[in-house]
């Protein structure tokens, strides 16, 4: 048989090389930026169980359990009609594009960002402006430049507070600022703030609001992936006080999802039960493996450290003056070798100059031996 031509499928998505994080296990992975991963018997306590034996495997409905909504809208501050159950924060990413965007709709997202969030855009063939935020300005907001970006065909504006890869957060008065900024010059606009390492905060220190309350035209989402450790349950969210854009996004679910699985909405419900509980041990653990690598940051002064605001993930960069392009690339090698994994910033849109390091997935004593190995391969420079 002769094939009488080639059939070639433009790559749209995220780098392939990102899949490695789900597919290929690594021995020192810094890469993963997930919290320690719940394991079922921390859940299944024997009404659960008993629960789970009465569960019928038939469709739920398009929003999602009732008493799950219920749940999660009493700590987002809006009520159980107005948040949609998606599959993990990123289905939640494509049903705000789906329902709010036509091909040819601008979109202004701020980079660097998860690198989903902009394939998805780019699939869409939106019009994508970029906003560029600066490892050396702290990777915080400039509303002036997004403003400045905004036109009267701007149909959603995407950020992510704490972002990824860098664990910023954007204050109130920004989110404030941009939702002003909408109502002037892109009245048709919604901002959508991705809040999935919201909870994920460092001992002691307070958990933010949600910015789900902020305005109609905001639209939040997150998931029980990062902060709570529980990726695998694939349970995220969105929430909307309009109700014309939540019907909107209650449809675009239905067109690709149906609904969700009855069996990770009932033991979603079961972590956020527990979720005091699972968060301290999460919070106490990132606590302690942050003030590690700040520590161990300040003994390598080729390296600059950007302490984070909020998740289980940070940003560090080779210094410029210290190390040139060919090093870099002879690091992230060196790495390799001592079977070591970072993001580098080449999946976020960033340099490879630039990489994440979780801080969450990895015991501490683990974590501190990756640690050493990286050390070793910055002395090889």
């Amino acid at each position: 048989m002769t094939i009488a031509h080639t059939f070639e499928v433009p790559l749209r998505f995220p780098p392939a090389a990102m899949s490695a994080l789900v597919d290929r296990p690594m021995r020192y992975d810094l890469a993963e930026s997930t919290c320690p991963a719940l394991r079922l018997g921390d859940l299944l306590r024997p009404d659960v169980v008993a629960r789970l034996a009465r569960l019928e495997t038939g469709y739920g409905t398009t929003p999602g359990d009732g008493t799950l909504r219920g749940l999660l809208a009493a700590g987002l501050g809006v009520t159980a009609d107005q948040v949609l159950l998606t599959a993990g924060a990123s289905s939640a990413l494509a049903l705000v594009a789906l329902a709010v965007c036509e091909p040819g709709d601008q979109v202004v997202i701020a980079t660097p960002c998860f690198p989903p969030a902009h394939g998805l855009l780019d699939t869409l063939r939106l019009r994508v402006t970029e906003l560029p935020l600066a490892f050396e300005r702290g990777y915080r907001l400039d509303v002036e430049a997004l403003v400045a970006a905004l036109t009267p065909r701007t149909r959603l504006v995407s950020l992510a507070s704490p972002q990824n890869p860098s664990g910023i957060r954007f204050g109130d008065r920004e989110l404030q600022a941009v939702v002003e900024a909408l109502d002037t010059h892109a009245p048709d606009a919604v901002l959508l703030v991705d809040e999935t390492y919201r909870e994920a905060t460092y001992g002691d220190a307070a958990v933010p609001a949600s910015v789900a309350p902020l305005a109609e035209r905001v639209v939040t989402c997150a998931s029980l992936s990062k902060s709570h450790g529980a990726p695998g349950l694939r349970i995220g969210w969105l929430t909307s006080r309009s109700p014309v854009l939540y019907e909107a996004l209650r449809r675009a679910k239905f067109t690709l999802l149906v609904s969700g699985s009855g069996v990770d909405e009932l033991l979603a419900v079961e972590v956020l039960r527990q979720a005091e509980d699972i968060l301290a041990g999460r919070r106490a653990l990132l606590g302690g493996t942050l003030a590690t690598l700040q520590g161990w940051a300040a003994e390598h002064p080729g390296l600059e450290f950007l302490r984070p605001d909020g998740g289980a993930l940070c940003c560090l960069r080779l210094h410029p003056g210290r190390y040139d392009d060919d090093a870099v690339g002879r690091f992230h090698a060196a790495l390799a070798e001592r079977e070591v994994r970072v993001a580098p910033g080449s999946w976020f849109g960033e340099s490879d100059r630039v990489f994440r390091v979780g801080f969450g997935h990895l015991p501490p004593e683990v974590f501190e031996q990756a640690l050493d190995r990286v050390g070793a391969a910055l002395a090889e420079l």
